[in-house]
């Protein structure tokens, strides 16, 4: 009986190992590509490289859009730099309509991934300490979970939370993954619509020599309304709060 036992612990330790495969892979290939592929995926390369893309787009359309939803969703799940890039460029070759969906479709699937792997490994841990925790853990663990959609909304639409964080730490508090991708795809609309429409003029801005200012995404006509968005999904937490109060 023991060694059956024994036997079955054995075969565990490994399945158990694996989980964590996809997040070191990750983790892995972000480091090799911070050091590797800045100089790479930027502007200069966008610009060098601009008639034949928009050459390629006009003869080859189906297969420009695959290749950059493919391009943009592994700078994504793997948390690789060139993401701004990435998205002034979706405005850039395909226009602010068709742009934006490629561009929040592409961020969407590679948050995803990210976070898939996340709560594989690492995620599945935690979630299951958060879930035995009693004390102040258990009374953040309920809080954030009845009101999961105005947190995860407000992590995308808060422009200081960098987006790999916002991709991270749901998976590490065991979310519902149908809450994080509905929240991902609608959360960051705003925020792509802005670089998308940097990315339509961009043509102009190569023309005179220059390089498109992404100091744009805080001007404040156009922060205003993301933070009012920000504050609109906190808004469900502090009724709740307040009738809680009154409560007591």
């Amino acid at each position: 009986m023991s060694d059956m036992t024994e036997t079955d612990e054995t075969s565990d330790q490994p399945k158990s190992w694996t989980r964590h495969l996809p997040l070191i892979v990750i983790g892995v290939v972000a480091v090799l590509g911070a050091f590797t592929l800045r100089d790479y995926i930027s502007f200069d390369t966008l610009a060098a490289n601009r008639e034949a893309l928009l050459a390629l787009r006009d003869t080859h359309y189906v297969l420009m859009v695959a290749g950059f939803l493919a391009i943009y969703v592994a700078i994504v799940a793997f948390s690789l730099p060139g993401a701004a890039v990435a998205s002034v460029t979706g405005g850039f070759l395909f226009g602010l309509a068709a742009g934006t969906v490629y561009n929040v479709l592409a961020a969407t699937i590679g948050a995803t991934g990210i976070f898939l792997a996340a709560r594989a490994g690492l995620g599945r841990t935690l979630a299951a300490k958060v879930d035995a925790a009693e004390g102040n853990w258990k009374r953040i663990r309920d809080g954030l979970r009845e009101n999961e959609i105005s947190v995860l909304f407000m992590l995308r639409l808060v422009p200081a939370v960098p987006f790999f964080v916002a991709n991270l730490l749901p998976a590490l508090v065991g979310v519902k993954l149908r809450n994080f991708v509905m929240t991902t795809a609608l959360g960051i609309i705003p925020g792509a619509l802005v670089f998308t429409s940097i990315g339509v003029g961009l043509g102009e801005v190569f023309d005179r020599g220059e390089r498109p200012d992404l100091s744009l995404l805080w001007a404040p006509h156009v922060i205003g309304p993301i933070l009012g968005l920000a504050a609109l999904s906190a808004l469900p937490i502090v009724i709740k709060a307040v009738r809680g109060k009154k409560e007591i």
